[in-house]
């Protein structure tokens, strides 16, 4: 899929050597969003940044006024729908120009989407939950799930690695259970493996720092990108480990392409600046086909451009594709939504939100005392369970055995233990 966003410099208003991006802009070690307001406005300068800042109805009347403007100055047809057809290279163009040094890695999402720290918790919960017997346990599961997955990393094309993953999740559960039940120990829920998506994966700057963060053993990351000149530089990457990821070159909006995974399999999906570099015409049938691999109760972690934003209002008259919809200088493109929108959009594919915020806030220049207005939208979401409307909240098969000493009896039990949440929907 596409890159993820950056913010256009094609402006009237400050200029920089290089444009700065929706990364770039947000502090590595910043606080979470909602924590810092400005309540005088004689101290504005006195922080980089403040969160919330509701624009008043005069400033929300010139950002209309100058999207409206862009719209009546739209780009011939025959241009739209050239930078359609070659959007794959127009992007490969930007990686083969920048190569990973454009973007900056994205630590700040682990304060924004906590969910992303769950690997280390389900390992840290396990190993206390059972000392003495589960570490031989995991040790064992670890040298079945790892083989197999590099041997489906070896997989020299789609449909093989397709297929391996899938006879994987179903040839490792009796060899895995087999080992358990020996050891009299208990699966737990996710314990086997914890399968992550990265939609629009860039040059890594959201995988790597994912795969350092995460200590466990069994967390697998699948990340695409629509340029394969973005996909190589991943793979050439130091820190890429073909036991733990897979990088593959993939066009969300072809309903046809193949995919590594089979549908339902995913616990998580993450799409930072992803969504706003297609076709807005695209968009829900992307969403929807995504929806289809989590699994139910899976999450979706979303983050991009919210409606007038500063990379919006500071577009050229002439580089509107549609409403809302633009191209920058080098052939890519960027769509500035509403929340409303996406709410339709995610509800559709059969996603329930779990937060839905609107980041509102005043970016400042200290030295050049200049103000920027940046609007984003963060979603977290979860995949519905089945045409009842419900929402996975756990769900854990426990494989127990009991024993008789007195008999010297094995009594081998499974139970299926879930928890739901009925829909707002």
């Amino acid at each position: 899929m596409y890159p993820r966003g950056y913010n256009n410099d094609e402006s009237d208003g400050p200029k920089s050597n290089s444009r700065s991006t929706g990364d770039d802009a947000e502090s590595e070690n910043r606080q979470k969003f909602g924590t810092r307001y400005l309540t005088d406005p004689k101290n504005v300068f006195q922080h980089n940044a403040w969160d919330n800042v509701l624009w008043d109805e005069d400033q929300e009347a010139v950002a209309k006024d100058i999207a409206k403007k862009h719209e009546q100055q739209m780009i011939p047809r025959d241009k739209r729908d050239e930078y359609e057809r070659e959007a794959a290279a127009y992007w490969d163009k930007f990686y083969g120009i920048h190569s990973n040094h454009f973007f900056k890695d994205r630590h700040w999402l682990f304060t924004e989407f906590p969910e992303l720290h769950i690997g280390n918790a389900q390992e840290e919960k396990r190993q206390a939950s059972e000392p003495g017997v589960s570490t031989h346990c995991e040790v064992r599961a670890n040298d079945i799930v790892e083989h197999k997955l590099a041997q489906c990393n070896a997989q020299s094309n789609t449909d093989s690695a397709q297929q391996c993953f899938h006879k994987m999740s179903i040839a490792s559960a009796p060899e895995l259970s087999q080992h358990e039940n020996q050891l009299g120990c208990q699966e737990k829920e996710q314990d086997a493996s914890y399968t992550l998506l990265e939609v629009g994966c860039g040059v890594g700057n959201t995988l790597f720092p994912v795969l350092k963060t995460n200590n466990n053993p069994n967390l697998m990351v699948f990340c695409c990108d629509f340029s394969s000149t973005a996909i190589d530089i991943v793979k050439a990457h130091p820190d890429y480990d073909q036991r733990r990821c897979h990088a593959f070159v993939h066009d969300i909006t072809d309903e046809n392409a193949q995919i590594p995974f089979p549908q339902g399999s995913l616990d998580m999906i993450i799409m930072i600046f992803v969504l706003s570099a297609i076709c807005p015409l695209k968009m829900q049938a992307a969403v929807n086909r995504l929806s289809s691999y989590l699994k139910p109760g899976g999450m979706l972690l979303f983050r991009d451009y919210g409606r007038y934003d500063m990379a919006q209002l500071r577009f050229k008259e002439g580089r509107c594709l549609s409403e809302n919809f633009y191209v920058r200088g080098d052939g890519t493109r960027v769509y500035f939504f509403t929340q409303d929108e996406l709410r339709k959009m995610f509800g559709d594919a059969g996603l329930v939100e779990k937060e839905n915020l609107i980041d509102r806030r005043l970016q400042v220049n200290r030295g050049r005392q200049l103000k920027m207005y940046r609007v984003w939208i963060q979603y977290e979401l979860r995949k519905m369970f089945g045409d009842a409307g419900l929402v996975e909240k756990e769900n854990l098969i426990d494989r127990r055995l009991q024993v008789n000493r007195g008999r010297q009896l094995k009594m081998y039990r499974v139970w299926i233990q879930c928890k739901y949440v009925k829909s707002n929907d």
